[in-house]
């Protein structure tokens, strides 16, 4: 099947099987969602969306967050993965607000990427989400899934070049939809040590999924290796 083919039969099944694919961190304004995918690195939205409702209430603005401390911020977060690092990331990250972006969270890439605890991932997440950017946050779901469909080849190493090749290859109009689709197709069906294949409405467009089970695209009968 060609590349094109491809985008075309995979996005389509999305667009019929799930119409509407959004974040799962709960937040109410782009400060709030800052702060939940900052504190989402290398931990669950659920833990985060536990934790995040005393701590909005506590630091509802800017200016309240950078009149904190990270010693304080910690006994909210303390439950979080890496609680220390990512305490003083957001009280460094709410005073760069005020100082350079008048306590506004920025759009563009590059003052998104100056704040601290804010790398490329985060900051398309922003984009995307609170922005709605055509912006592809590449984290490991979308890069196991990606590679598993037969969106992008081995040749695709790194988040920064998956993210490239699913940019230039989905039409713009549907990529902030299509990283969700992305995330939650391996967060619930294409996970890393059991995907479920079997049940998976991909499983015949799926390279993943044919060389598995020796299975034609499109057809076929599956026969285990």
């Amino acid at each position: 099947m060609r590349k094109k083919e491809r985008y075309e039969k995979i996005l389509a099944w999305f667009r019929e099987n799930v119409p509407v694919a959004q974040t799962e961190l709960h937040y109410s304004n782009p400060f709030e969602l800052l702060i939940a995918v900052i504190l989402s690195a290398q931990c669950t939205d659920k833990r985060v969306n536990l934790i995040t409702p005393a701590l909005y209430q506590a630091f509802p603005t800017p200016e309240a967050l950078a009149a904190s401390t990270p010693e304080v911020v910690y006994e909210y977060i303390k439950s979080v993965s890496y609680p220390n690092n990512k305490a003083k990331h957001l009280v460094g990250m709410a005073r760069m607000l005020l100082s350079d972006f008048g306590g506004q969270v920025p759009e563009r890439m590059e003052d998104l990427l100056k704040l601290p605890g804010v790398g490329r991932k985060t900051a398309n997440v922003i984009q995307s989400v609170a922005f709605h950017k055509a912006a592809m946050a590449v984290d490991t779901h979308v890069f196991r899934v990606s590679h598993r469909l037969g969106l992008v080849t081995d040749k695709c190493t790194t988040p920064f070049s998956v993210e490239k090749e699913l940019v230039k290859n989905i039409p713009e109009a549907d990529i902030p939809i299509a990283h969700h689709w992305l995330i939650l197709h391996g967060r619930y069906v294409c996970q890393a040590r059991s995907p479920q294949c079997d049940t998976c409405g991909l499983r015949l467009l799926c390279k993943y999924y044919g060389q598995k089970y020796k299975v034609h695209e499109e057809g076929g009968t599956a026969a285990k290796k």
